[in-house]
């Protein structure tokens, strides 16, 4: 497994949707895909053997939140991040671009100038730690995820704001393609694979012009960045299927921070391979849980006499072992192992929904299913 190069397979479709697998040095990723997020070297509240148990083939974690802490001394040849979180499959690092979007958004709303200066060049910053300066640039940002020992890299892009202007919008996406050459440039480490990421805001002839350009690039997958920030769902699924007609077929396709069981479901509908998101993990220490029979809130005094399992067709360990009642009990007395348990179940809610979608489409049935569904 360790000799294994990198490759892609289509395995079957079912109208746009895909079931592949994607072979690289660390494991075989069955897609669809979701990737728990851990964002600092840890998916919230779960530890590496509660992934395994989980059947999770990649998780995602973030440069620019690394980059501060523990900072980038902590990775070297021997202690990059598999060994340091002790995570043999492979992982996916995001270059930081939708922290820099999010510190430019604070910069315009409090009418401050101090925390973050984008140029051509790259971005200087603030780190929210220390106050410390940081300058970094499509090459830095590239030779840290390979100092971090990433599996899958992502470029520096330029995201706005997506109610920016046309204008502005077009700027952006060739600023974003402009870094994605600088990019390829600096990456030189065969043990990892770069993707390019789509932008173009919510205007249709802009995601055409920019998704044909950033594939024209011979890369080993396409993300597809700058949705799910805002902007109507009916323009994400539009955008998204223009997108993912025009990324060459035997390609991945990532659309990145995205989403709810919903949007997954849509996504693999319209072609989506990879997806990732906070939600399982940050709605479960909410109290929010998944459920076969729909959404499930813990604070609620209407469970806490309830004795039934939590979903009674779940197999995952919490629904196997404890009731309601109990969970309940848990995240009103505020006790740490609740969010241990509801991520455990919500992450397995995540995982089976993703598997199901690949038996449906090996299958053949999952377009049916989904026109029947909306």
């Amino acid at each position: 497994m360790k000799n294994m190069n990198f490759f892609y397979k289509i395995l079957a479709t079912d109208g746009a949707s895909r079931r592949g697998r994607m072979f690289t040095p660390r494991g075989i990723i069955e897609t669809p895909t979701f990737m728990p997020v851990g964002t600092c070297a840890a998916v919230k509240s779960l530890i590496t053997d509660d992934l395994e148990t989980l059947n999770v083939d990649i998780i995602l974690s973030n440069t620019y939140h690394l980059m501060l802490r523990p900072g980038m001394q902590y990775f070297n040849k021997n202690n990059k991040i598999h060994n340091f979180m002790k995570w043999t499959k492979p992982i996916l690092t995001d270059s930081g671009g939708f922290q820099v979007y999010s510190l430019s958004i604070l910069n315009k709303t409090n009418n401050m100038h101090s925390l973050i200066k984008i140029s051509e060049n790259g971005v200087r910053f603030k780190s929210f730690i220390n106050g410390h300066d940081f300058n970094v640039t499509p090459e830095t940002i590239i030779n840290m995820q390979n100092n971090i020992g990433s599996d899958i890299l992502m470029p520096l892009d330029y995201c706005i704001s997506s109610d920016s202007n046309k204008v502005e919008v077009k700027l952006a996406a060739e600023r974003t393609t402009r870094w994605l050459d600088r990019s390829i440039a600096s990456h030189e480490n065969n043990n990892a694979k770069l993707f390019g990421i789509i932008h173009g805001g919510i205007y249709d002839d802009l995601r055409i012009i920019h998704a044909e350009d950033i594939c024209s690039r011979d890369l080993f997958g396409f993300a597809i960045g700058g949705l799910s920030i805002g902007e109507k769902k009916k323009y994400m699924w539009k955008l998204c299927n223009i997108v993912a007609n025009i990324i060459p077929h035997n390609k991945p396709r990532y659309l990145m921070g995205v989403g709810s069981p919903e949007d997954l479901l849509k996504g693999i509908f319209y072609g989506i391979d990879m997806f990732d998101c906070v939600l399982p993990t940050r709605n479960a220490r909410n109290g929010t849980l998944y459920t076969s029979k729909g959404t499930i809130y813990m604070k609620h005094s209407v469970y806490k006499y309830d004795n039934k399992t939590l979903d009674d067709v779940c197999t995952c360990y919490v629904c196997l072992n404890f009731s309601r009642s109990y969970l309940h009990h848990l995240f009103k007395a505020n006790e740490i192992i609740f969010s241990r348990l509801a991520s455990f179940h919500n992450i397995h809610y995540y995982m089976s929904l993703v598997k199901l979608a690949r038996k449906a489409i090996e299958n053949g049935i999952f377009y049916s299913m989904m026109l029947n569904l909306y």
